[in-house]
């Protein structure tokens, strides 16, 4: 099964565990089924599915396509053993599907023949979602269509989805029609006519995806639709295909499929009451935590309530209301806090106006970007851990205690041999995180350079 992972989002809703790095799919609240090996007990929504998917087809060949400010945060969470299609800037579902397109022939090299299936990256589900998605390849692979939907089977008469409307009650049907998000009303009247949330779940050919990406986009291979991309047009995949195509069947999913775009809704997934330092006295009701900081957060006597807590702020709110929180966040003006790095992660302790403090984490066996600053310095205190900083191409070794002075210009990477733990100072007048120039260094295992 070829399988393309939608992954986006601005991470408004979920503040302050997300952010415009770090959106709600990368937020580990759900429990693993095996500790890590770091310890960790809980795994993101993009974990959980990863896991999912290989637990149900190990051969399953996954591809994410995602803006590249995601890309180390899914490498830090799942490695990289999967495919992606990364898009150098936002420009809607049709041309993230058309550049993934691209990217499974012309890097992947899957076959024009071959089925595949394209889902978002965060819905919570079971395995039977998984035996649907496999079904509707199938479906696919027998070209009765050029197009075939998965239609949620509705819960409630939602306004936030689109809804499909087949023509039979079979479980694959064609679709009579599409109506876009009603109000509650009219989705009623759309559930009594049989009607399915459109999820934004689809499969086909290889061959056709690529067919209506050249029909709609002038571009050649992969490469020069990755290099032109900035210049497309944004508009969704349901727009510039769905909408256009005059036959299309759609088939029935009747199992658990929920979309925790909200705090209320993420709660509703949550296996325990709270995440983190939390206590709560026995007169709280319906009330869930998640707290991501060193403190501890008492709660008394709350009802119907989340509460969150992170570098990035701290949330408390009505369970309802805080579908409403995006207008709020977006009068904030504040740099990302946390995030998640292909070689680790990193959190910000102290800002001031001409100096930023970090604690960065670096895995072992991994290492940063050889890089220089110009228009900052930088001080290194090693907490814990053991590994190799190399300045201006010179290495040496370094362990708890050991501090290392990073004047501007100078070029320099560090090197975990264990879990590293250090606390970043950057000194200067315009501290941004812009201003970094990257370096090629080659190395072998035993990190002798060689050019």
């Amino acid at each position: 099964m070829n399988l393309v992972l939608l992954s986006g989002g601005s991470g408004k809703r979920l503040w302050p565990l997300s952010n415009d790095v770090r959106s709600k799919q990368f937020i580990k609240i759900f429990h693993k089924e095996q500790i890590g090996a770091n310890g960790e007990l809980y795994e993101s929504m993009v974990q959980r599915m990863y896991h999912q998917i290989k637990k149900f087809d190990v051969n399953a060949q996954v591809t994410v396509a995602t803006s590249k400010s995601q890309v180390s945060t899914i490498n830090s969470q799942i490695g990289k053993k999967i495919g992606i299609s990364v898009e150098p800037c936002c420009r809607d579902t049709f041309p993230a599907i058309a550049l993934a397109a691209a990217y499974l022939h012309d890097i992947q090299g899957v076959n024009l023949d071959e089925s595949v299936v394209v889902c978002p990256v965060d819905p919570y589900v079971e395995d039977d979602y998984f035996l649907a998605l496999q079904q509707l390849g199938k479906l696919a692979e027998q070209g009765e269509v050029n197009l075939s939907l998965m239609g949620i089977r509705p819960t409630y008469p939602s306004e936030k989805y689109g809804y499909i409307i087949p023509k039979t009650k079979d479980r694959v049907s064609m679709v009579r029609a599409f109506e876009e998000k009603p109000n509650v009303e009219t989705a009623q009247a759309y559930i009594a006519q049989g009607a399915l949330w459109n999820g934004g779940i689809f499969a086909c050919r290889l061959r056709y995806l690529l067919h209506c990406a050249h029909e709609l986009l002038d571009f050649v291979d992969y490469q020069d639709l990755f290099a032109k991309y900035d210049t497309v047009e944004k508009i969704s995949f349901d727009y510039a295909v769905v909408e256009k195509e005059p036959e299309i069947q759609v088939m029935r999913f009747n199992g658990m499929w929920k979309d925790l775009g909200t705090w209320n809704t993420l709660t509703e997934a949550m296996e325990e009451k709270f995440i983190g330092q939390v206590h709560l006295n026995e007169d709280c009701e319906n009330t869930h935590v998640v707290n991501e900081m060193d403190v501890p957060i008492i709660c008394m006597g709350l009802k119907n309530i989340v509460v969150a807590a992170s570098p990035e702020g701290v949330l408390v709110a009505d369970k309802k209301q805080s579908s409403y929180i995006k207008p709020l966040v977006d009068r904030i003006n504040q740099q990302i806090m946390f995030a998640e790095k292909s070689w680790g992660r990193f959190r910000v302790l102290d800002v001031e106006d001409d100096s930023l403090t970090i604690k960065i984490t670096l895995q072992a066996g991994h290492r940063m970007n050889y890089h220089s600053h110009e228009r900052r310095d930088e001080v290194w205190n090693v907490v814990s851990g053991q590994g190799m900083v190399i300045v201006n191409d010179e290495k040496r070794q370094v362990r708890s205690g050991d501090v290392v002075k990073l004047p501007q210009g100078c070029r320099h990477m560090l090197v975990a041999k264990t879990e590293l733990q250090v606390i970043e100072v950057q000194m200067g007048q315009d501290i941004d995180v812009h201003d970094k120039r990257k370096y090629q260094l080659c190395f072998d295992e035993s990190l002798t350079i060689k050019c």
